[in-house]
């Protein structure tokens, strides 16, 4: 449960601030009332209603989170990729709290102290040229405004955006996602996909990770010809694709993108909202290839989705479009109060624990290693890919042909009982389609690592049989 990647201090702390809140367990008879009424009165994202029995939480700390029959997991799932701090990190509760009693709120038009400092700190582990944020309250709002000023920046109005992607499920972010949650909410104009680099599944037929990545750009080259660059506002591409596969560009790829969007005059946005604030070993995803964005949008990590944040760093040009122009975009709750100290407290708790740092390490180490000896084990994992503490397994029934156990929508027996094994074993996971992603916190400490990797083995021993 330590803090600060396993900083005896950071752990110390956490266990005061745990027990100054913590609740009795077990008990099952609170569980049973809190399952009641959520399926009495809640209505949930992306499911059909009717047959939800969601997982009912009791209290949470640093990696873990027990039930209300006090069974302890470890969550591998970081909830939905953003707790990269893990669970109630004490110094960004205390934030909280602090800024609570002092400004619980106040409207984006002022200058708040909070904002202000968060949009210091923000701008200060991004690229030389990036002096400006704009706060929303996530990341599908964060892509719709960033989306929006490169637009007004360039006068032009489409869209360049991955087949395999998520990016939000407000109008233009969600039509922006190549998934099959864009196809039943197509109502923005001015959208057009592009495959992305994928050298295990590749749409390109290609023999090697370069050879990959020539032909996706000049698959993208082609398809900015046929669309008119005169036309094209922007592209927009997660820097690591997250719920679309945890797929890591092939070398050269992402610079070859930069090369197009300057030679077209296209704006390149880098959506970072899961693969940002540490989770891939670095600040930025992108920071693992040779290229600076434009715009680049950001949530989840920033303050481990403790108060709902997110927003879009600008670079200097851009920015400076709207020194005498209105910018057409605003939110009741931009860079509110305690979101922005909530920032204020991860970034800086980041940097003095070295959790970034840690992410890196674990991953090069220990969790890359450990996932790949699995691999060998376990013929069901088709493939292993990853970066710092941002991993998928590609579940296969068979490795020649590489089908996948699973469809990429609809219900999966494989899947549910992977699931399934996964709790009975103390493990929450993360799962998509045929894959398990493997995203425990950043500062994750070596004996949690052990401890998934030791559960994992449990999980894949008893789903072998579904290999054919």
């Amino acid at each position: 449960m330590a803090f600060g990647a396993g900083s005896a201090d950071g752990a110390a702390l956490g266990l005061v601030a745990w027990r100054a809140m913590s609740i009795e367990l077990p008990n099952p008879e609170e569980g049973q009332r809190v399952l009641e009424m959520d399926r009495a009165y809640v209505f949930h994202s992306w499911s059909a209603q009717g047959a939800l029995n969601p997982f009912t939480p009791a209290k949470t700390q640093g990696s873990y989170i027990w039930d209300y029959n006090g069974k302890q997991y470890l969550d591998i799932s970081c909830q939905l990729v953003n707790t990269n701090i893990g669970h109630q990190h004490p110094k960004v509760v205390a934030a909280i709290q602090a800024q609570a009693a002092e400004m619980t709120t106040i409207a984006p038009q002022h200058a708040a102290k909070s904002r202000g400092e968060a949009a210091e700190r923000i701008v200060g582990i991004a690229p030389e040229g990036f002096n400006k944020v704009f706060f929303t309250n996530g990341g599908a709002d964060g892509i719709e405004n960033a989306i929006r000023m490169a637009r007004l920046h360039t006068g032009r109005t489409k869209v360049l955006s991955y087949y395999r992607s998520y990016h939000g499920n407000t109008g233009s972010a969600i039509n922006a996602t190549g998934d099959w949650r864009r196809i039943p909410n197509e109502y923005s104009m001015g959208h057009v996909h592009f495959f992305g680099p994928f050298p295990y599944r590749s749409a390109f037929w290609s023999d090697s990770p370069e050879q990959e990545s020539e032909r996706a750009l000049q698959h993208l080259e082609d398809v900015i010809v046929a669309e008119g660059p005169q036309s094209i506002a922007c592209i927009l591409i997660e820097s690591v694709v997250g719920t679309g596969g945890i797929l890591i560009p092939p070398p050269g790829y992402m610079e070859g993108v930069r090369a197009l969007c300057d030679n077209y005059g296209i704006v390149y946005i880098a959506d970072e909202v899961m693969a940002g604030f540490g989770r891939t070993g670095k600040w930025f995803a992108f920071e693992h290839f040779n290229v600076v964005p434009d715009l680049i949008v950001f949530a989840k990590g920033v303050n481990s989705g403790y108060v709902p944040l997110g927003g879009v760093i600008i670079n200097d040009a851009i920015a400076a479009t709207f020194d005498a122009r209105v910018f057409p975009g605003g939110l009741t709750y931009s860079g509110h109060p305690l979101a922005a100290a909530s920032a204020v407290a991860t970034i800086d708790a980041m940097k003095e624990e070295g959790i970034v740092e840690n992410a890196e390490r674990v991953g090069r180490d220990l969790i890359g290693p450990g996932l790949r000896a699995l691999a060998e084990r376990h013929q069901l994992i088709g493939e292993v890919r990853g970066l710092g503490v941002f991993w998928a397994l590609d579940l296969v029934t068979n490795r020649e042909t590489k089908a996948p156990v699973a469809p990429a929508t609809g219900p999966s027996p494989v899947m549910a009982e992977l699931v399934a094994e996964c709790r009975k074993n103390g493990l929450l996971p993360f799962t998509v389609a045929n894959r398990i992603h493997v995203v425990p916190p950043c500062n994750v400490s070596d004996e949690e690592v052990a401890e998934m990797l030791e559960k994992l083995e449990i999980v894949f021993s008893a789903l072998d049989k579904h290999y054919a």
